[in-house]
């Protein structure tokens, strides 16, 4: 081990598989879903829905594939059974994962899976489409075809989260601000960022993860950067030090960040650390159920724009949205954007990070996750108190 192994060792051994795991959802949940898509098709006249591989896919079928140039999706009529479509050498990984009963329709390499698709919807029938697929398959499906964007029917369904998703959210990012708080204890003076990730992955796996899904670990000016700099830093005293990690579970994501001191920072880092901390907590007061997205990130802009940062998103002040929608995704919709003009409702779930870029000095983002409750919002986990101490007992 490089600097502070000793340490590092002694974390990691300490850690032991997530003791109160929340269930994966289930198939039931999975018919209601679909129920529930053919009822959204039925009101805005759609005929068949067809859903490209990757997290939709997932949602409705468990599933757990990303696409490809090969066309793997569910064809959901509005009356009638399923259809799944799929390579067919690709036969036995798929009916391995697939937990709907459906019609499964295969295509041998030198076929045209558009035209199974074309075959089983009636010429002049309204074909939704995954707003994910690939555009060149969605110009080969038109032929006859009244084709209308599927965004409507599916994220208006996977934005509204169940009690089920929502219990594994909440461990995802359990999970994550544990191996957080354990990787702010491994600093020391000389480690490197690339030995920080690959502890956070290693903290992760040893929760019962994947390993990480992301991680962003940056020291000092590279903190100005909301994706970094390239390169492998050594950590200094008197440094202000950002980490952004996640993980899955059972394909739901986690996403959040600490920035914090390590040793003495300036002043002027810590006037602008706590009033990324008030822009955080005004968008959180914000959430009301009836409330739109973009109301949500103009309530953190009022706190920075008050303080003579940006306007808009000039710097220093706020670069990119105040938050992303967050589930089998790791950003999808809807956005706490300004021009964002959906309604939230409970059950959404949304970052919220409202970063402020003091551009080629530092930056500061704290991110946590909520989800709108019947009367305004509830965190996942519990935000940032302090720059000094970034994790305290309650978290």
């Amino acid at each position: 081990m490089t600097v502070g192994g000793s340490t590092i060792e002694r974390e990691l051994a300490s850690l032991a598989h997530w003791p109160h795991r929340a269930q994966p959802v289930g198939a039931a949940e999975r018919q209601t879903r679909l129920a529930s898509a053919r009822r959204a098709m039925a009101a805005i006249g759609i005929d068949a829905l067809l859903v490209s591989a990757g997290p939709s896919l997932r949602y409705f079928t468990g599933v757990t594939w990303s696409p490809t140039e090969r066309l793997v999706a569910l064809l959901l009529p509005v009356s009638g059974e399923p259809i799944v479509i799929c390579p067919a050498f690709e036969i036995g990984s798929l009916e391995a994962e697939l937990v709907i009963a459906a019609d499964i329709r295969l295509w041998q390499e030198d076929d045209d899976p558009a035209a199974l698709v074309r075959d089983a919807t009636a010429p002049g029938a309204t074909l939704a489409l995954d707003p994910l697929l690939p555009f060149a398959m969605a110009e080969r499906l038109r032929m006859n075809r009244n084709v209308v964007d599927g965004g409507p029917v599916i994220d208006g369904l996977r934005m509204i989260k169940s009690p089920a998703e929502l219990a594994l959210m909440q461990q995802a990012k359990a999970m994550t601000i544990e191996v957080q708080r354990r990787a702010a204890r491994i600093l020391t003076p000389g480690i490197r960022a690339s030995t920080v990730r690959r502890f956070i992955d290693d903290a992760h796996r040893a929760l019962g993860a994947a390993g990480s899904t992301f991680c962003a670990v940056q020291f000092g000016r590279a903190t100005a950067f909301p994706h970094g700099l390239p390169g492998d830093q050594s950590l200094e005293e008197d440094q202000l030090v950002l980490v952004d990690t996640g993980c899955l579970v059972d394909g739901y994501h986690s996403d959040i960040t600490r920035t914090y001191a390590f040793g003495r920072v300036d002043d002027s880092i810590r006037t602008t650390w706590n009033l990324e901390h008030e822009a955080q907590a005004a968008a959180f007061a914000a959430v009301r159920p009836g409330e739109t997205c973009e109301r949500i990130d103009a309530a953190a802009r009022q706190v920075l724009e008050r303080a003579g940062l940006g306007p808009g998103y000039r710097l220093p002040g706020l670069p990119h949205r105040t938050g992303h929608g967050i589930g089998l995704a790791i950003h999808e919709p809807a956005y706490l954007v300004r021009g964002d003009k959906t309604v939230l409702r409970p059950g959404m779930c949304f970052s919220n990070e409202p970063m402020i870029v003091v551009p080629d000095r530092y930056g500061v983002r704290l991110e946590d996750h909520f989800h709108v409750t019947e009367t305004g919002a509830a965190w996942f986990t519990e935000p940032q108190r302090t720059i000094d101490r970034p994790f305290d007992t309650t978290e």
